[in-house]
């Protein structure tokens, strides 16, 4: 299966784009999350509508066709060599017919930063532009701005992508054992359960290692979610999953951990556990269209090549 268009790696000086395609950004988090930015030695160049908020629909960051008017043109600049997200939220599939897919298809592949929501945007662009992208820290949370961890892993997969070829988590777990090879994709399971059967968005996982990850979701509902990948045949052929964070799930982690066996056991394939990535502190940016080996055994995810060339 063939990995996606990679990006190029950043270097002190380069210009980055900043843009917020779903929920409105905080302003205090937003500041700090620029300024970790600009000491990374970036220019920022921030989104039209970054600070802005729909006026009847408070949940979102402007319109969509201001949102995706932004994330059009960051693509497209030809000073900026990455867009991060500001946030994640609501929104990112809002924006998606808004966007012009033949006119992104002529630009080079750029590294998209973000997670949660921001996996609509990152399914699309995998499936339109055959690209690459990274699912990492937004820019104006917490787990970002004041969590030198997960700011950190990011500065290396964006600088120095070959120092972060070999993934693991500190409390990885072996839910079912064995090694897979395939392509990385997925992210927030409800936003890939709001993906099936819609346009820009992947018929199957077939060859995939699968990344999932929720948060504040009741054992229930993460149930409703996997059993309409599974019955949709979306999950069918996956090569391997891997598993994030399911913080503030309820009614607890235990709860959770028995669902994803019962419910991802019978695939048959390797499955690694709270991987490290997703909605918790010290999160680990893994990129999506990338070749890798999967060792549940020794709960290792490894990049074939750098996630940026």
């Amino acid at each position: 299966m063939r990995e996606g268009v990679r990006g190029r790696r950043l270097h002190p000086g380069d210009a980055v784009s900043v843009v917020a395609p779903c929920s409105p950004v905080p302003a205090d988090v937003l500041e700090t999350g620029l300024a970790v930015l600009r000491g990374w030695g970036l220019e920022v160049v921030e989104g039209e509508h970054l600070r802005g908020r729909h006026p009847r629909l408070p949940y979102l960051a402007g319109t969509d066709t201001e949102r995706a008017a932004d994330l059009q043109r960051a693509w497209l600049d030809p000073r900026t060599a990455a867009v991060f997200c500001a946030r994640g939220g609501d929104g990112a599939h809002r924006v998606l017919d808004r966007l012009d897919f033949d006119e992104l298809r002529r630009a080079p592949v750029k590294a998209l930063v973000g997670f949660s929501d921001v996996t609509a945007l990152h399914e699309a662009l995998a499936v339109e532009l055959g690209a690459s992208s990274l699912h990492g820290p937004v820019v104006a949370l917490e787990s970002f701005a004041e969590d030198a961890a997960a700011a950190e892993h990011l500065r290396t997969t964006l600088f120095a992508p070959e120092a972060a070829t070999v993934l693991s988590a500190p409390g990885a777990e072996t839910l079912v054992g064995g090694t897979a090879r395939g392509v990385t994709a997925g992210g927030n399971l409800s936003v890939l359960n709001d993906s099936l059967a819609a346009p820009h968005s992947r018929a199957s996982a077939r060859g995939r290692i699968v990344l999932l990850e929720d948060v504040a979701e009741d054992v229930s509902r993460i149930d409703r979610m996997l059993t309409q990948l599974l019955r949709s045949g979306w999950l069918d052929g996956a090569a391997g999953l891997v598993l994030g964070s399911w913080e503030q799930c309820t009614p607890d982690a235990a709860a959770v951990r028995t669902l994803l066996l019962e419910r991802l056991e019978p695939l048959g394939v390797p499955v690694v556990g709270e991987f490290g990535f997703g909605h918790r502190r010290a999160q680990i940016t893994v990129p999506l269209g990338a070749a890798a080996t999967l060792d549940a055994d020794a709960r290792t995810l490894t990049l074939d090549r750098p996630a940026l060339a």
